[in-house]
């Protein structure tokens, strides 16, 4: 029985602490937040213990799993240092994207959790959906032949106006983390971005990709859509097929070369997802089920390596769009470069 607790209870701390204990293997032992009155609530809802202080709930409880499901500026900035204690008092650790919204601070989370011999997980949950896992395995398996592009849209209705590069840092680690996912590595990239009326932030971006394999690519990102409809898409070409993912998890779909006819698979066949709060469930229960089987740090999915890997790419489409549209080579210097 795995032992957890969940740091930062708000909507999305919430949401983990539900499919904890939606996990047969796992005990949901205590919730930690610095708003008092909220831990409260949620734990008495939840059952279970509440505290306001991390470092009193990591010498109280015998724990194995923390989440650190905080918020913070860009929806990273508080993420750093309960981490950091977490992984000094020896616990495996999933943190919800991005690491930290500063890539410094991001780089040293992980480089302690190997230092420290800690699982550091992220919750990079657009990947852990049957559609990309079977789009991997289609990529792996030689279906779409030599990759020459891929292209991704992730875009949904927020009005975050917190920082200039709130858009990017708070959600594209998610788009990036696919496209890595499929395709290997990015290494250049040229940013354009604009805002849309009324808006301070850089809230729609258009940037181009090129991938240390050769293939090239394309994401197109906003913060100005509507939530009503789809929110993202996902495609990939070789030189034998293409693919394609509608919504995240909706439908996945082969075009192969050689023939007429394509081949798709949609959610009701690919395993009943009841909707994209299931994604949640899936990368926990697969990390759960990682540390059960006592999978090595360095090999398991969607590790703090890999979220830090795609917020190099949007530093460096940050740093493209302030150089006015520049090419910029991705720096993976803080840590070497991540090997798929």
């Amino acid at each position: 029985m795995i032992k957890a607790a969940v740091v930062g209870v708000n909507r999305i701390g919430q949401k983990h602490c539900y499919y904890l204990q939606q996990n047969p293997d796992v005990q949901l032992a205590a919730i930690c937040d610095l708003n008092k009155e909220l831990a409260q609530t949620v734990g008495q809802q939840l059952s279970v213990k509440t505290y306001t202080v991390l470092k009193e709930m990591l010498a109280n409880e015998e724990l194995d799993l923390v989440i650190i499901a905080t918020g913070g500026e860009e929806k990273g900035s508080h993420h750093y240092e309960p981490a950091m204690s977490v992984i000094e008092a020896g616990k495996d650790v999933l943190i919800e994207k991005p690491l930290s919204n500063r890539l410094e601070e991001a780089a040293e989370l992980v480089n302690y959790a190997r230092q420290q011999n800690i699982r550091l997980a992220c919750n990079l949950n657009h990947r852990f959906v049957p559609a990309a896992w079977q789009a991997k395995k289609w990529i792996e398996n030689g279906d779409l032949g030599t990759l020459l592009y891929l292209n991704m849209k992730l875009t949904i209705d927020n009005k975050n106006e917190s920082s200039p590069w709130v858009h990017m840092r708070a959600l594209h680690t998610h788009s990036i983390d696919v496209l890595q996912y499929l395709g290997g590595n990015i290494k250049r990239v040229q940013s354009f971005m604009t805002k849309a009326p009324g808006r301070n932030s850089w809230s729609t971006a258009s940037i181009n990709l090129e991938f240390e394999s050769g293939a090239v690519g394309h994401l197109t990102g906003s913060y100005d859509m509507d939530n009503h409809h789809p929110i993202e898409f996902c495609e990939a070409a070789g030189n034998k097929g293409r693919l394609t993912i509608d919504n995240v998890y909706e439908e996945l779909t082969l075009f192969p070369h050689a023939s007429k006819e394509s081949r798709t698979i949609r959610n009701s066949v690919l395993t009943g997802m009841n909707g994209f709060d299931n994604t949640f469930k899936n990368r926990i229960d697969a990390f759960i089920h990682e540390i059960m089987q006592f999978t090595p740090p360095s090999q398991i999915s969607g590790s703090g390596l890999e979220a830090l890997a795609a917020q190099q790419v949007i530093e460096a489409a940050i740093h493209s769009q302030e150089e006015n549209g520049a090419v910029v080579e991705v720096k993976r210097s803080l840590i070497g470069i991540l090997h798929h």
